[in-house]
């Protein structure tokens, strides 16, 4: 079960990293200028969505630069 779940998640992230940015941009799109009617699963999935940007974000911008600064003091 354990394996499953691992099987999982990696597949959500290998498939949002190719769409989290047109669903992330998009779907407010969707919602507020064509009137499209709310939808729970993909309010999740937004969500989900806006998290690997939070951690693509994390890692790439605040844990480099942090670990470039370590770099200079040693």
């Amino acid at each position: 079960m354990q394996k499953f779940f691992r099987e999982l998640y990696g597949t959500g992230i290998i498939f949002f990293y190719y769409i989290k940015w047109l669903v992330f941009i998009g779907l407010p799109l969707l919602y507020y200028g064509l009137e499209y009617k709310h939808n729970t699963v993909m309010d999740i999935l937004w969500l989900y969505c806006a998290a690997l940007i939070l951690k693509d974000f994390v890692f790439s911008v605040i844990l480099k630069k942090k670990h470039g600064e370590d770099d200079i003091k040693s």
